[in-house]
């Protein structure tokens, strides 16, 4: 539903005589945000005869429902990594993408091999012994399992801060499966995990402290566009999971553990 032809909605604007037809994307049982104001829309644009399209006019500023429909994915992307509340809006409300769970696994194998990476570099063995080469192998397996459980107290810190300040909040009951998908969605920061080890420089521990600065913000947008709440509350959301992964870490830390964390990953790297 976010595709739009820049020369066709133009065209559509003087024609008067074209019988207008709601898109089969826009049926009355899926509702669009406003990306400015997000008020909710039963449509983003008009289809006239001859492929002429529209743009919908939001009523309640007065502005285009989603004008990234006629932009590129080029253009989107680069908004949504400034973290644009508009491009966040286009992207979690107004376009259908399925592909959370392929994105979380991903992510989750880029951090798995950079605490897998540092863990091999601090435990440096040139014996070739297949037990060896096995155990280095479950090593990575481990350092997945432990990214999966880090991540997963990160999200249930932020759900169930949102839970209980939810009466506060919300008007209406949030959906919570759209924001983890937000969540799932925007983490994709950790993605440049992998060139900040393959181009490994003596800048790596700031870039990767600048990466999580990235993610971390990039939730915080999604947070406050998906439930449409203040920018304190998101905040303290952020926070609240923030505490949980901490939580988690330490916990694997005192079973002596090698995680991998961002913290043990810094303080080994300065030494």
């Amino acid at each position: 539903p976010g595709k739009g032809n820049a020369e066709g909605v133009a065209a559509g604007k003087g024609n008067a005589g074209g019988v207008a037809a709601t898109p089969p994307a826009a049926s009355a049982s899926c509702q669009y945000r406003c990306i400015e104001c997000n008020q909710e829309a039963k449509e983003l644009y008009r289809d006239y005869n001859h492929g002429v399209l529209k743009i919908t006019i939001c009523k309640s500023c007065q502005k285009p429902v989603d004008k990234y429909i006629e932009y590129d994915p080029v253009i989107i992307l680069i908004n949504a990594i400034l973290c644009k509340a508009q491009a966040y809006r286009h992207i979690l409300f107004n376009t259908k993408i399925n592909m959370h769970g392929k994105l979380c696994i991903f992510c989750l194998l880029c951090e798995a091999y950079l605490r897998w990476w540092q863990l091999q570099d601090s435990n440096q063995n040139t014996d070739p012994d297949d037990f060896i080469r096995y155990a280095k192998e479950w090593d990575f397996y481990r350092m997945f399992a432990i990214a999966s459980l880090e991540q997963t107290a990160f999200f249930t810190g932020i759900l169930t801060f949102l839970w209980l300040e939810r009466p506060m909040t919300a008007k209406k009951k949030p959906n919570f499966i759209l924001l983890l998908k937000a969540l799932l969605l925007s983490s994709y920061g950790k993605l440049l995990l992998i060139p900040a080890v393959i181009w490994e420089h003596d800048y790596t521990p700031l870039c990767l402290r600048l990466i999580k600065v990235f993610v971390l913000t990039s939730n915080f947008q999604a947070i406050r566009v998906t439930l449409n709440i203040s920018r304190k509350v998101s905040f303290l959301a952020i926070l609240s999971g923030l505490l949980m992964e901490s939580t988690m870490v330490y916990f694997f830390q005192r079973m002596e553990w090698d995680v991998g964390s961002d913290c043990t990953i810094y303080k080994s790297q300065d030494l």
